[in-house]
């Protein structure tokens, strides 16, 4: 599972939607999630990619503290 958060909403993929696997970069997980939105990739340059235990992916904007 992919979960999404962009633009105020959460969205949950499944990982053949985006045409994504726990092995690739970050760089290219973010890519497929901008194609999957008709998003610049460059949109999501500050979002990350976490991977949980269980395997699932987490795209989220970076967390700015302080």
């Amino acid at each position: 599972m992919v979960h999404v958060r962009y633009d105020g909403r959460s969205v949950d993929l499944r990982e053949e939607q985006l045409r994504v696997h726990a092995g690739m970069s970050d760089r290219e997980i973010k890519e497929q999630v901008a194609r999957h939105f008709d998003l610049v990739p460059k949109g999501l340059d500050f979002y990350v990619v976490d991977r949980t235990p269980q395997g699932d992916l987490v795209v989220r904007p970076e967390a700015v503290y302080g």
